[in-house]
């Protein structure tokens, strides 16, 4: 078939490839002998030996044969003698398609067990990025990558979701410890550490997110999450997409320098940390002048310090470690999650092989958002899934969030009695936190004669509005009566969403606040007011039955309110409080 007859995406594909080619890539395309020593390394040919289209060797022969036809000179003077072929149709760019994202999970086992040298997943992603390039992709990478480059992370949450999550693991860690100060920070400026997660960790498992927090308030450390920017994980190394790796990147990069933080900590991510710390820097052609370190190290880091205490008999179960291809083999992470592992549980059990000959998770290479390739994955899985087994382990433990989705299912697909977790689930488990008393600050009490109030008009506080906010009835019925037998007028309002559309509605003179309320909370309807043009000087009574929360009011970057008051509150108190701060005289 003639030149002429060439598909236009095929020419694009061809064109492309000799500007991809650079010293690593033409020397893996060059120097295959077809010894077979990749093929018994390759999980999806041992789980599938009587299909030779699995093997390494055939795979990379496909996209070896257009570049001899191309760009080698053996494949001008004798191509029939080195299979040189060239592409025509789009139909071979599909079956390419399946060869290159369903039929390889870019381990890279075969790289290392190459005696020649030969990175096939280097140049398998290249030709992935070839693909995607003229559009032709599974339907799911097509539609990570639209939500990493739209939205800013590759499963589509949205920033108030995001926000959301945090605050609420947030909350919950405070409740726990009973210390504002476990309080997650948010867009910190001047942090030490700057911590970025993947996105599963909001949608699919925040406990992750808390457990972080757990351990950095442990450890006293200075630290934040930023708003935006946060998804250090990054698809364009999975669909070759080096456009999409740089951009993703350096959104990362960009907010820890906008935030002035002093060190990047990676969660538990395998291709996040790779493509974060080893390779987008390179993608988007920037340099990084902070550190960057694995979640994995810090954690490891703080125990041998001492700034944490851990007791290993908290996690009294039977564990093994799979090393994440891309932590372990791409990136050499091998010896400190064991160190750390060891530090934490009591029974560990090693699987074989291990570290960089570990098996692959089978959901590494973006395979779990490819669902047309599941069967063929599932049945490659045969191989880890025997492995898991034979350690007689209760839990796999991993440090790559990706791999907990690729084990989680073929666990479950051969029905092993067996969970996922991670290392920062079992360093939290293992804390030791000794229990801190909050100290709050004394309230100056107020000054107002006994007298003062006795002998005051029964309706000393006639003529003003008030803006009642509690979640508890109870509450909202007391103070409002309170106030209206003092001749005030009120309005009640029993959460947060309330309180702002009245407020917004009528003309209130000051407002009482409880700070822990579901949905909006009290410090957020706060700052809503102190941030709002025509509500920011309305007078604020924090009236609380949570003395601790205190800080996560006055510690916000607005004015502190006028007052504040604990619960029980007395009658006496109430009016004496809503008087000082009106300025009311007897």
């Amino acid at each position: 078939m003639s030149s002429n007859n060439r598909s236009h995406k095929a020419e694009l594909v061809i064109e492309r490839l000799g500007k991809k080619l650079n010293r690593q890539i033409v020397g893996s395309l060059a120097a295959c002998v077809h010894c077979g020593m990749c093929t018994d390394s390759c999980h999806y040919v041992l789980a599938n030996p009587d299909d030779p289209t699995y093997a390494p060797a055939y795979k990379a022969d496909k996209i070896r044969k257009v570049f001899k036809k191309h760009y080698d000179w053996t494949g001008k003077v004798l191509p029939d003698w080195v299979g040189a072929k060239s592409l025509y149709t789009d139909e071979e760019l599909e079956e390419l398609r399946d060869i290159v994202f369903g039929k390889c999970t870019n381990c890279r086992r075969c790289s290392i067990n190459c005696p020649m040298g030969v990175d096939f997943a280097t140049f398998n992603r290249m030709t992935r990025g070839l693909l995607v390039n003229v559009g032709i992709m599974p339907e799911g990478v097509a539609v990570v990558s639209k939500d990493q480059w739209e939205i800013g992370n590759q499963m589509g949450v949205l920033k108030e979701d995001y926000i959301d999550t945090v605050e609420w693991m947030s909350d919950e860690l405070v409740d726990e410890v009973n210390d504002p100060k476990a309080a997650i920070p948010i867009d910190k400026e001047d942090a030490k550490v700057v911590y970025s997660i993947n996105p599963r960790e909001v949608k699919y498992d925040p406990r992750t997110i808390a457990d972080a927090a757990k351990i950095f308030y442990a450890a006293g450390e200075d630290w934040t999450m930023p708003s935006e920017g946060w998804d250090m994980t990054n698809f364009g190394l999975f669909s070759g997409d080096d456009d999409l790796g740089g951009a993703v990147g350096r959104r990362l990069y960009e907010k820890v320098e906008q935030l002035d933080g002093k060190k990047l900590v990676i969660s538990e991510c395998g291709h996040g940390y790779r493509s974060t710390r080893c390779e987008a820097q390179n993608w988007g052609q920037t340099d990084v002048n902070f550190k960057m370190e694995s979640s994995v190290e810090t954690m490891l880091d703080y125990i041998k310090e001492g700034r944490i205490k851990v007791d290993k008999a908290k996690n009294d179960s039977s564990y093994t470690y799979h090393d994440s291809c891309n932590f372990a083999r791409s990136c050499g992470m091998t010896e400190e999650p064991r160190e750390l592992l060891n530090l934490v549980v009591d029974d560990f059990r090693e699987m074989y092989p291990n570290r960089g000959e570990n098996y692959c998770c089978t959901g590494g290479g973006g395979a779990m958002s490819m669902s047309e390739y599941t069967p063929q994955r599932l049945k490659s899985a045969k191989v880890k899934a025997d492995q898991l087994a034979a350690t007689g382990a209760k839990f796999v433990v991993t440090s790559c969030h990706n791999c907990v989705d690729g084990l989680s299912d073929l666990i479950k697909h051969y029905k092993l009695d067996m969970e996922v977790t991670q290392l920062v689930n079992l360093v939290a488990d293992a804390l030791i936190i000794e229990e801190k008393v909050p100290v709050v600050e004394e309230v100056a009490p107020v000054e107002v004669p006994a007298e003062a109030v006795e002998e005051a008009p029964a309706e000393v506080l006639n003529g003003y509005s008030f803006l009642v906010t509690d979640d508890e009835p109870d509450m909202v019925v007391f103070l409002s009566t309170v106030l209206e037998d003092n001749g005030a007028t009120v309005f009640k309002a029993h959460n947060g969403d309330e309180a702002m559309d009245i407020a917004r509605k009528e003309k209130i003179d000051l407002m009482t606040l409880d700070i822990h309320m579901p949905g909006k909370s009290g410090r957020e309807v706060f700052e809503e007011f102190r941030n709002d043009d025509d509500l920011k000087d309305v007078p604020i009574c924090i009236i609380t039955g949570r003395p601790e929360l205190r800080s996560l009011i006055y510690d916000r970057p607005v004015p502190p309110p006028e007052g504040y008051m604990d619960k029980p509150v007395s009658e006496d108190d109430l009016i004496k409080n809503m008087k000082k701060i009106l300025k009311v005289r007897s």
